[in-house]
């Protein structure tokens, strides 16, 4: 496996470079750019149908930023600045452990004293000079594509908070025998814990930047199967644990044609650290599993892809509103319900039945899923024959 990014090229090209990017961050910020532009297009054509409309902004150009948005500015680009100057004078510690590195308290306080003067006394000179210019309300118009990086952001940082509560509540008691490192670790993001904090956030978001709800979520659909798809990836590669049980079966003869490590991995330098020491390895991630296990993560990410596929053939076709995104939680629901099976996961007892945290909501999806399309359908169908008998 790659723990981090260079170590797939390195592997690829025979090179000897050293980068700081974690394999599974890498992945991660792919799949949110790969998401972001396929929902500015999407949006983006359901305003030319006439689905989406844009919305008027005043703003005022010549008006200095308030004390409020200085003070908190000048705090962030300081930080940034003490950690980002940090980071190149100490680029082979932060090499070494990027994650490390980024939250501890180490930087440069060169850098932070300078951004923090420069920042202040250009802050003086704009009031100074706002004071000589007459402040004019402007009209701004802003189209739904607009707010892709915004609705991204938005989306991003409820799926960390989400998915981080989500794993806590299900390794409750790894948490407690390290609760630091459980919070500021990337590993163990629970998809399904992120998905349902980000769509209740995202809900409120649209009625602030006044979009209609129910065409976003449809234009969501395909960007959250592309974004889960190039994702799973990224915890492939890296080796992150999200593997299977263990399979030491032998390769049917009707899966000849498939490489041995599609059909069980046994993860070498894996990102976890899990298994035994690979002999002769040194260095930080010198691990590999001592059975080999199903490579559920790459599984998943080849169905995500082709459910993608279908979604994005079907959004045209589906004119009812929410009733695409209803076929995404049950498509979803379904590939991850199946992959639980053979995937390793702690299990809760309900009513008699062993399943996994993921297995209840990937459940809980299908059928509200399925519930979702028969109401929307079903509303969708009286609009137009509420609209057809007043004409």
């Amino acid at each position: 496996m790659f723990p981090k990014l260079s170590d797939l090229i390195n592997h690829l090209l025979g090179s000897q470079i050293d980068l700081p990017i974690q394999t599974y961050g890498f992945f991660l910020a792919l799949a949110f750019a790969t998401g972001g532009f396929i929902l500015r297009a999407e949006l983006k054509r359901k305003e030319k149908e006439g689905l989406l409309f844009p919305r008027t902004h005043t703003i005022h150009p010549n008006k200095p930023a308030s004390w409020f948005e200085f003070i908190t500015g000048l705090i962030i680009s300081s930080l940034i600045g003490w950690k980002f100057f940090g980071i190149i004078f100490n680029y082979h510690e932060f090499a070494a452990n990027p994650q490390k590195y980024v939250v501890s308290g180490k930087g440069s306080i060169v850098a932070l004293l300078i951004i923090f003067i420069v920042s202040l006394t250009y802050h003086f000179y704009t009031l100074f000079s706002a004071k000589k210019i007459e402040d004019q309300d402007q009209e701004e118009i802003i189209h739904p594509y607009e707010n892709t990086w915004n609705i991204m952001i938005v989306a991003i940082v409820s799926a960390i908070i989400g998915s981080k509560l989500f794993d806590i509540f299900d390794n409750f008691s790894s948490f407690l025998h390290d609760p630091v490192h459980s919070l500021i670790s990337f590993s163990g993001l629970t998809f399904y814990g992120g998905f349902i904090v980000t769509v209740i956030v995202l809900l409120f978001y649209m009625r602030v930047i006044r979009l209609d709800w129910k065409q976003v979520i449809d234009s969501s659909a395909p960007v959250i199967m592309i974004g889960y798809a190039v994702g799973r990836l990224g915890c492939h590669f890296s080796g992150d644990g999200c593997w299977g049980i263990v399979n030491t079966l032998s390769q049917p003869h009707w899966l000849a044609w498939l490489p041995d490590w599609l059909w069980a991995s046994n993860y070498p330098h894996n990102v976890a650290n899990q298994g035994v020491p690979i002999a002769g390895c040194l260095g930080p991630n010198c691990m590999v599993l001592d059975n080999p296990v199903f490579p559920t993560s790459l599984y998943e990410s080849i169905f995500s892809f082709i459910l993608f596929g279908i979604l994005w053939v079907m959004r045209k076709r589906i004119k009812a509103p929410v009733v695409l995104f209803g076929l995404f939680m049950i498509l979803n629901g379904a590939e991850r319900f199946w992959i639980e099976k053979i995937r390793i996961n702690h299990k809760y007892n309900l009513l008699g039945f062993q399943l996994t945290q993921a297995e209840f909501i990937s459940a809980f999806l299908i059928l509200t899923g399925i519930a979702v399309m028969i109401f929307f359908f079903k509303r969708y169908k009286s609009e137009i024959r509420k609209t057809a008998e007043h004409e």
